[in-house]
Formats: C-alpha cells, structure tokens, sequence
C-alpha cells in the first residue's frame, strides 16, 4: 500500500514542475501535477530553441557557479531521455560581449525536456495530471482522507478543493506570486518579491545558407539553424532565431513590432546580414514571433526550498533590537510541506533540473552534496531575513544614542 505521506501536489507544469515531478517520482513519491492550461509547457517553457550555456564572469558569483552546475546536470538529462535532433543538438556558442570566447553549449526546446520528464514520471506510475486545473489559493487544514493529519488543500476560484497533500511545491513561475500572497495566502510579497520579465523571440524559416557557423551571444543570443523533428506545427522544421528581449515589468504576451526591432538592433552588433533579414523578413509580414513572461527574484537567483512563516518569526522573536539583527537563516520557521521551485529567471534550461533535483532532496530528507552557502543563496526565507535585519537596524538608528 503507497505511504499517504509520500504525496506531493506540484502546481504549474513548466520546467520547473514537469523538473521536480521526475526528481519526486524518482524518489518514490506520487505527485498530482496541477496546470490551469491544457497541457504541459504552455507558458515561458515553450520557447522554440533556447540556449544551454554556463554564465560567464571574471570572478566566481552564485550565479555563475550555480548555472556550471545546472548546465552539467541538464545536459546528462537531455543524454538520459530526449534523442538528440528531437528536442536539442550540441553545439559550440561565441561570446563577443562580456568575457568573449568560444564556449561548449547546447540548443535546447524545452518543451521536450517537459514533456520527457512527465512521461518518465507516468511510466513509474507515480504521475496524476489535472490538466485545465486553476489553483486559486492554497489553506493547511485537517485532511479529509487521512483523519488528524494537516494537509495542503488547492482550491479554485470558487474555494473548492481541486486536490489536496502533505506536501506542495508551487512551481507557478509569476503565478506564485498571487497563489501565495493573495486571499491570505501563507506568504506576503516582502517575503515574495517576484517581478515579469517579458521576452520576445524573432525567428523564421530557415532558408538558403545559415549566416553564421555557430550561434552567437552578445546583448542576446543569434542562433543562424536550428532543425528539430519537434517543432512543427507550431513552427517551421528548420529556424534561425534572434532573442529573446528582456522587458522588466512588463506583464504581457503580446508581439510586437518594436520588440522585432529591438532583437534587430542587437542582432547588428552580432551579424549585420541577418539583422538586414530580420528587418526585411518583418517588411514581408513572414517573421515569425514568440513572447512570454518570465519570472525573476529581486536577486535574480531561483527561490529552491521551504516557505518562510512569518508570523511564527515575528511572534517568536524577542523584542530587543541587536537579537533580531542577528536572525539568521537557519531561525525561520517554515510551512511544514510547502515549498518553493521558481523565479528561474530567463535561465530555466540551466538551472530547473539541478534545482528540482535539490528540492527533491530537501523535501525527502537526504543529504545534498552542494555547498551550503550555495543553498543559503536560492534559500526562499533570504529575504525575510534581509528584511528583518534591515527593520532591526532602523529601530536601532532612531534610539536615542543609536
């Protein structure tokens, strides 16, 4: 008979979630994957062709180190489960901006990563879709399958109970931020600080010879061919494609003619014959467009981990100000089974599957070899604890002598 405990509800079925669904059932866990559209990678996971290369700086960041790692992990996912030429094809990328250099990558579409890691979930039979399923809000109540334990319920609109758990990850991309703010949800935006990150991909038949050898970063990434048995209906067998544009605080998914314009701008510093294509590919109304909005954390690092509880840090802390300066990580209280995999950024090919893979650890009570100060980073209670400090030094400041 399955453990009830081992059951987690995973809401949004992007990377991130279709990620940490195959990290769970993997595991042994059941997981009831919750989506308000119709299938998987609908929203930012259903780019045509992204890349998948580490991020470059002269001096270590979390970032940087974060994605050496993601990049690493990813690529043995895509070798474990999707043939290449049906979903990613190895490639080499050149930077000419920032730390210019040639660099091993990989073009990835996501959606088969998505849609690989799902089936490999459903063929251990650990997998429930609800498909066309909206997660409302989100309350910790007493389980009505399982008498005196404390479950998480999703509720629609209309306060039903669309599925319930002992544990929920939200992997909602921007939709976190409202299931878990609004109607009293368990978070508040201090502790939430999610913004949209529109992007725009300029792409288009591939015809005639590619204008570049290898794709190409600088201010946005050129990729002159890219060929996928996946990528029709939606889009042409074989591609080129400029992008994406990087929009903050913009929350729409329109196409648009200045956002073409602006990947045209950038595409000139790159390769100036297929910035003139662009444009004129655009003049014949034949350019073809993709826009989403992304998620980014104001640190612009993932949030991987258990939801901080705030009323618990407040109730418990004394009322001395130099006590509450030094609230460190490890001193907040969490939701007991709620957790976090989002704000991935524009980096979700790097970064879903290392992450996924380090929540499904947390959450299943193994040890992880990654570094701590690593996990302190992507930490979803980081900024709780910054927002702490901050309020305890400005009690301090405004006391007399302080």
């Amino acid at each position: 008979m399955p453990d009830a405990r081992r059951h987690a509800l995973v809401i949004g079925a992007g990377l991130a979630g279709a990620a940490v669904t195959s990290a769970l059932a993997r595991r042994g866990w059941r997981v009831t994957l919750l989506d308000a559209a119709g299938g998987p990678a609908q929203g930012a996971s259903g780019l045509p062709v992204g890349m998948l290369s580490p991020h470059i700086t002269r001096a270590p960041t979390p970032l940087s180190r974060l994605s050496q790692l993601g990049v690493t992990h990813t690529l043995a996912e895509l070798q474990r489960l999707v043939p290449q030429g049906s979903g990613w094809q190895v490639c080499e990328v050149d930077n000419l901006g920032h730390d210019p250099g040639r660099w091993p990558a990989a073009l990835v579409r996501p959606a088969a990563l998505v849609e690989a890691w799902l089936q490999e979930a459903q063929g251990l039979g650990a997998l429930t879709p609800r498909w066309n399923t909206t997660v409302h809000h989100l309350r910790r109540t007493a389980s009505d399958d399982s008498p005196g334990e404390l479950h998480w319920q999703a509720l629609d609109a209309g306060g039903q109970c669309v599925a319930e758990a002992p544990v929920v990850v939200v992997a909602a991309a921007l939709g976190s931020l409202a299931l878990l703010t609004g109607h009293d949800g368990p978070l508040s935006p201090e502790a939430l600080p999610l913004n949209p990150v529109k992007g725009q991909l300029s792409l288009g038949a591939r015809e005639g010879p590619a204008l570049a050898d290898r794709p190409q970063r600088n201010e946005g990434v050129f990729v002159p061919h890219y060929q996928d048995e996946g990528l029709p209906p939606n889009w042409p067998r074989a591609i080129w494609a400029m992008g994406s544009t990087f929009e903050r605080g913009v929350n729409n998914t329109l196409v648009t003619g200045d956002a073409h314009e602006r990947n045209a701008r950038s595409l000139q510093s790159i390769a100036p014959a297929a910035a003139a294509r662009l444009r004129n590919t655009l003049e014949q109304a034949r350019l073809l467009g993709w826009a989403q909005v992304r998620c980014a954390s104001l640190d612009r690092l993932p949030l991987v981990g258990a939801a901080p509880r705030l009323e618990a840090l407040h109730a418990g802390a004394p009322a001395g100000g130099a006590r509450r300066q030094r609230v460190a990580m490890a001193d907040v209280p969490r939701w007991p089974g709620l957790h976090l995999l989002c704000a991935m950024g524009s980096r979700g090919i790097t970064l879903a599957a290392w992450c996924a893979d380090q929540l499904a650890l947390q959450i299943d009570g193994e040890v992880t070899l990654a570094e701590p100060v690593l996990l302190a980073h992507l930490d979803p209670a980081r900024f709780v604890v910054k927002a702490v400090r901050r309020q305890a030094a400005a009690r301090t400041r405004s006391q007399p002598g302080g």
